[in-house]
């Protein structure tokens, strides 16, 4: 099984998408500074309440910004592969696994469920007035780009990045919106009206 290095850190990574990194922490300058010296990708994993969660993806190192002088680096990275954590190595100051790659087993969405997704994932993102630009890699899975863009909580991520069938993403990201949306328009008409009120005449 391949063993890779792991950054434990509080988000969700998919495949297909740039997470910029600030590299600080001495442990993780060895890490980083042995993937860029070996073109070696490591394991974004989120961790919850000290725990790892169960699956993670691979991030390439795509640009280095900047090196400080105390080894400190900007970096820009972009998801790769899924995997699965097997067993945890702690023989390095850095955390490593063994871990097994997995990729989708089936199941796209048709024209009509990725178009749905992305009209309501439009509508939300005027709703929440979201700056947020959806990645634009062509060969990024539509739900992985949608997902990436969501202002949500860290658990639903989660559970998009282990889904094998990108329909079953699309299909699940199609219901969030669904359930979302009518809360968001009912919480900004409450806002209006609020703003309305209360003057002095």
């Amino acid at each position: 099984m391949p063993l890779i290095p792991l950054f434990p850190l509080d988000v969700v990574l998919f495949p297909g998408v740039g997470l910029p990194l600030h590299i600080f922490e001495p442990r993780y300058k060895a890490m980083i500074g042995e993937c860029l010296a070996e073109k070696q990708h490591f394991g974004v994993v989120r961790v919850h309440e000290n725990a790892l969660a169960p699956v993670g993806c691979t991030a390439e190192i795509v640009a280095l910004l900047k090196r400080y002088d105390d080894g400190r680096m900007d970096i820009v990275t972009a998801g790769r592969r899924r995997f699965e954590l097997l067993q945890l190595d702690h023989e390095r100051e850095f955390v490593r696994a063994e871990v097994i790659f997995f990729d989708d087993e089936g199941g796209a969405p048709t024209q009509s469920e990725l178009e749905r997704a992305q009209k309501l994932h439009e509508e939300m993102a005027t709703l929440v007035a979201s700056e947020q630009q959806l990645p634009t890699a062509e060969s990024t899975a539509a739900s992985f780009r949608l997902a990436a863009a969501l202002p949500s909580d860290l658990d639903f991520k989660q559970a998009l990045l282990a889904m094998r069938s990108e329909k079953e993403r699309i299909v699940t990201l199609t219901e969030y919106y669904e359930a979302a949306i009518p809360k968001l328009r009912h919480m900004r008409a409450a806002q209006k009206r609020a703003g309305g009120n209360g003057h002095v005449h």
